[in-house]
């Protein structure tokens, strides 16, 4: 409520300061969409963030190359109104989709993005499976890549690049992970993952501190829920499902 002034008039400066005070805070950090930049490469990260920082009701919170360095940061902000952009290429032992499982357990209430560039179906499927919020295509317009953040942050599912045909095939691809996993028990899940980066079944052994008969004995379990006669067999089917990455995503 404004004062009414001596001459029952509002005072116009006193009016006038309460206008410019809101106006301050719509425009302050605090209030702005919060975006944290995950990708490997300096110059992307560097031109993604030019281009968030140029509008005003968006900031650029952090940009960091690698996941730990984001789960690091994420566990010191206070901040909840957030999308974490992870870029696909991400890769090593934490890797993209690692990162994005872990931000979705860790920190339920923040958004996720994948973002790569022209990355194929099962890629998208893969980052959806594993709790992404959607994906936007680093080939997008500068425009429409800003307005998926706010459309993430709102609590929209984002899928900002690919072909409208391809929506099918990213739903089927997501529709048959879930169905590989079922299948298998996390131990199994763990064992087949680490045998993807080609290990023979004594370092798989060492890798997760078992002997190496049971981890055979876990592989033969796991060809028999697959419907496969071996390892690559096994490894490709997981692969497909994105129940493991072979190889950059991006």
């Amino acid at each position: 409520m404004v004062p009414i002034g001596p001459s029952g008039y509002a005072s116009c400066s006193m009016a006038s300061r309460r206008v410019t005070q809101r106006s301050q805070e719509a425009r302050s950090p605090r209030r702005r969409l919060g975006v944290v930049l995950v990708d490997p490469l300096p110059v992307v990260r560097a031109g993604l963030a030019m281009l968030i920082e140029d509008r005003p009701d968006m900031a650029v919170l952090a940009e960091v190359g690698t996941a730990e360095e984001a789960l690091e940061f994420l566990e010191r902000t206070r901040r909840t109104r957030m999308v974490v952009v992870v870029g696909l290429g991400l890769d090593g032992e934490h890797d993209a989709l690692w990162l994005i499982r872990a931000v979705r357990e860790r920190f339920p209430t923040l958004s996720v993005l994948a973002c790569g560039a022209k990355a194929e179906p099962a890629a998208i499927s893969q980052a959806l499976f594993v709790g992404a919020d959607g994906y936007v295509d680093k080939n997008l317009e500068p425009a429409r890549f800003v307005e998926s953040l706010r459309e993430a942050a709102a609590g929209e599912m984002v899928l900002a690049g690919p072909p409208a045909d391809w929506v099918g095939q990213i739903a089927d691809g997501v529709k048959q992970q879930q169905d590989v996993e079922s299948r298998l028990t996390v131990r199994e899940r763990e064992v087949l993952k680490v045998a993807a980066e080609g290990l023979t079944a004594r370092q798989i052994a060492e890798r997760l501190g078992v002997r190496e008969r049971t981890v055979t004995t876990h592989l033969g379990r796991i060809y028999g829920k697959l419907g496969v006669g071996g390892r690559v067999a096994a490894i490709r089917v997981a692969s497909m499902s994105g129940l493991v990455t072979v190889g950059a995503l991006e």
